[in-house]
């Protein structure tokens, strides 16, 4: 094991990744995109109710209107596409939309907060040093402006290039093939400020640039899964079974979703802090000789639970199991 340790150690492509997955774990990223998840979940519903609630109201009698909304890229989202996309999905109330706004606030504001949550323990953000809960709320507000006006650029742009001959007659057919890449420059780009506005403190776009790259493409990936979850489980089944499959679908691919995002948040921090390598066998036991960047996050880990400003955290290492040596009472500060 020791010689795995080493070679893990000495090469970058193993103990970098292995570093985010132990940061990822520390943080207790599973819990942190359980809350994104659940937030999610409760959101997506009442904003898609919300939407084509809207739609509904002001393209009655529109049926052209209504069929170019329907197979635009807001119909081709994995999971749910299929169900958005019936003509039924079109139906416009005052009611639909009172519920619906209602119901998508709360998912939506606390969907906000579990993201700024979630860049405050990635980054150990000392509990002192996060926003109160006041400014958290308008935070979100703002957050969510940033993504609503991000995807709806997303939207409109893919809805062009897959209704029109714009980009064709502009770039040309060769180059339309590259699409795709700039659909993940350009969601990348609004990850990265959304990443750096959601967390607190100095934050420059260039430390959350690798992060919402990162998520820019797993999410592409994602979505490919989606819609391949879609043509194999949800097309031949019951009406039932497609309820259930759409509903516990939706959930895993929403949480597939928060895991990547709490994942990207951590390759930004390991990479900012150059928290890496770590220790092969560090969480499972403390005989175990610690890198500095061990010691570093095990030091940021304490002092993120400072809650006020005049009091002091301070770390102090004692040498470990497979440190020690006979008759050393030595302990040193972090």
């Amino acid at each position: 094991m020791g010689s795995v340790d080493a070679f893990q150690r000495r090469h970058p492509v193993i103990g970098f990744p292995l570093a985010v997955v132990y940061k990822y774990f520390d943080d207790q990223g599973p819990y942190l995109a359980a809350a994104l998840t659940y937030y999610a979940f409760i959101a997506i519903f009442p904003l898609m109710l919300l939407g084509t609630s809207i739609l509904g109201l002001f393209l009655r009698g529109e049926p052209q209107w209504q069929e170019s909304i329907l197979n635009s890229a807001l119909s081709q989202f994995p999971i749910i596409g299929d169900e958005l996309g019936r003509p039924q999905g079109l139906q416009g109330s005052v009611a639909g939309v009172v519920v619906g706004a209602l119901a998508a606030l709360y998912g939506a504001m606390g969907l906000g907060q579990a993201l700024q949550n979630t860049q405050h323990v990635a980054w150990s953000v000392p509990r002192n040093s996060r926003p109160n809960p006041f400014y958290a709320r308008v935070k979100t507000l703002l957050l969510l402006l940033t993504a609503g006006l991000s995807l709806l650029a997303v939207t409109v742009v893919s809805t062009i290039a897959s209704t029109t001959d714009v980009f064709t007659e502009v770039i040309g057919d060769g180059l339309k093939t590259l699409l795709p890449v700039l659909t993940v420059l350009v969601v990348g780009t609004g990850l990265a400020y959304l990443f750096r506005f959601a967390a607190t403190g100095q934050h420059s776009f260039w430390r959350a640039a690798p992060g919402g790259f990162t998520l820019a493409v797993l999410w592409q990936v994602l979505q490919i899964g989606g819609a391949a979850y879609v043509d194999r489980v949800l097309v031949n089944t019951s009406s039932m079974t497609k309820t259930f499959g759409l509903v516990l679908g939706l959930i895993g691919f929403l949480w597939i979703g928060a895991v990547m995002a709490v994942l990207a948040t951590e390759v930004n921090v390991v990479l900012a802090r150059r928290l890496w390598p770590r220790a092969l066998l560090t969480p499972f036991t403390d005989n175990v000789q610690l890198t500095d960047a061990d010691r570093e996050a095990y030091a940021l880990y304490a002092r993120m639970q400072r809650h006020k400003g005049f009091e002091k955290v301070v770390v102090r290492w004692e040498p470990g199991p497979a440190e020690r040596e006979p008759d050393e009472p030595a302990d040193r500060p972090a």
